[in-house]
């Protein structure tokens, strides 16, 4: 599967696989085994029939779903497919936005490394908070000088930085980020949202063998992150949490306005300290 397309029908696909049968009422059993009904189970999930049943949809619409080949289902469609999935509130809500990303959008989600002025001018009303404006890569496009003097060690390093980069590739970020496993899953949500040729072109065949398996399995079948604010090491000032809060801009910017908010009151004297410290102005990167 090619485009914006394979992203809606991997998903439904993945979390069909991750659904186990007894979860939606119906005979379960290990795969291979007679517990449902003695036709053998060949994976733990459910199959496209049933889930095709489930949603009140034929089996060959969702074949068609899954491969990409329909990408604009009606809202009744993603609704029944998300109940028939038994999703979360997070997880329905991400079915909806995949499914609002029909023919067409492509070229609305391709990155621009440049950020229109107003929207500058937006990021620099934040100083001297910690903020960034970035897009589905992963690309940090520019930046306030409070986030730049908070930043993970390394993450604004180069002439492209980039979070997901930084996250998979670089050895230091299991170190930075506590909680890496579920910096990890939101950065590949993001991911999820841009146009396959885009990801792959981030992700070259070098680059994506040294992030190893973790980000093979994470694109395979990649989980909504938990909710809860971003912790990281910072070498100059300890633990730093931060809620992030994140602005969808218009959809031709292809671009986002990331605000982080101080957890708790230890973030926030430290984040005091190290941005007057280095008190500066908008940085582009």
């Amino acid at each position: 599967m090619e485009g914006v397309g394979a992203a809606l029908g991997d998903f439904i696909r993945a979390r069909r696989d991750a659904t186990p049968p007894e979860a939606v009422g119906l005979p379960g059993g290990l795969p291979g085994g007679a517990a449902d009904g003695g036709r053998r189970r060949r994976v733990p999930g459910l199959r496209r029939s049933e889930l095709a049943a489930l949603a009140g949809i034929s089996v060959e619409y969702l074949v068609r779903l899954e491969q990409g080949r329909d990408t604009n289902p009606s809202p009744s469609v993603v609704a029944a497919l998300a109940s028939a999935l038994r999703l979360d509130p997070d997880q329905r809500a991400y079915l909806r936005r995949l499914s609002k990303i029909g023919p067409g959008c492509e070229a609305r989600l391709r990155p621009r490394p440049e950020v229109r002025p107003p929207v500058l001018a937006m990021l620099r009303m934040l100083e001297p908070g910690a903020a960034y404006v970035t897009n589905r890569l992963g690309d940090v496009l520019a930046v306030t000088s409070g986030f730049a003097a908070m930043a993970p060690a390394g993450l604004l390093e180069g002439a492209r930085p980039n979070l997901t980069r930084f996250v998979f590739l670089d050895p230091g970020a299991r170190a930075v980020f506590p909680d890496w496993h579920r910096v990890a899953d939101a950065v590949v949500c993001d991911l999820w949202l841009a146009p396959a040729e885009e990801r792959q072109a981030l992700f070259d065949a070098e680059a994506e063998a040294a992030a190893g398996p973790e980000l093979a399995r994470r694109l395979d079948s990649p989980a909504l992150p938990e909710a809860g604010p971003w912790t990281w090491h910072h070498h100059g000032a300890g633990e730093l949490r931060f809620q992030r809060e994140v602005l969808e801009l218009p959809a031709g910017d292809a671009q986002q306005l990331v605000v982080l908010v101080p957890a708790d009151a230890a973030s926030a004297a430290a984040a005091d300290r190290l941005r007057w410290a280095s008190a500066g102005g908008l940085r582009a990167v």
